[in-house]
């Protein structure tokens, strides 16, 4: 696997080996010793999956303090851009973010640590989402920031009226009334 350090430290861009012929593809979709050789060690505990339509916008969310998640995430089926957003105070890039693309045909993967943001926006008509965390999901200690924020700043390359959002999504504290991490 080529391993991409992103602009902002600790977020990682994982590209793997695919393997092609006339039958189809193998690829290692994760291999600890590596990922730990490149990344850190990061024990994940859960595999997580989810299935969305063009349009549909899942985030940011993150979980706070102790319960904070570490993630793994790609793209089995389908399209989406990707975003991690830095909610470390003490950090050189606190605000800002990370956008890549991933997919069912460039199959990269995107390593987000904890103290970040995250959120995806599905642009194939249909996509399946699915992640790795490190820490057990813990719903007193969720925490979201709009998408939309100016702040952040986030290019969505979707038209604003085909966005698709959950109530709480749509209602989430802006950047600055957000929980941060120190």
């Amino acid at each position: 696997m080529n391993y991409i350090q992103t602009e902002i430290d600790g977020v990682w861009l994982i590209e793997p080996k695919v393997f092609c012929d006339e039958r189809g593809y193998f690829m290692e979709a994760f291999k600890e010793e590596e990922f730990n050789e490149h990344v850190g060690n990061v024990h994940f505990i859960q595999d997580n999956e989810s299935k969305s339509s063009f349009g549909v916008l899942r985030g940011l969310h993150y979980q706070k303090g102790e319960c904070s998640q570490a993630k793994l995430v790609r793209v089995i089926k389908g399209k989406v851009l990707d975003v991690a957003v830095d909610m470390r105070q003490s950090s050189p890039t606190f605000g800002k973010y990370v956008s890549v693309e991933l997919s069912e045909e460039n199959k990269r993967q995107f390593f987000i640590p904890r103290g970040f943001a995250h959120g995806f926006l599905v642009l194939s008509e249909e996509a399946i989402f699915t992640y790795k965390v490190d820490n057990a999901y813990t719903p007193q200690m969720e925490a979201s920031v709009r998408y939309n924020d100016e702040t952040i700043g986030i290019h969505w390359p979707v038209a604003e009226e085909q966005l698709m959002l959950s109530p709480k999504d749509k209602a989430a504290p802006l950047f600055q009334d957000a929980v941060y991490f120190e």
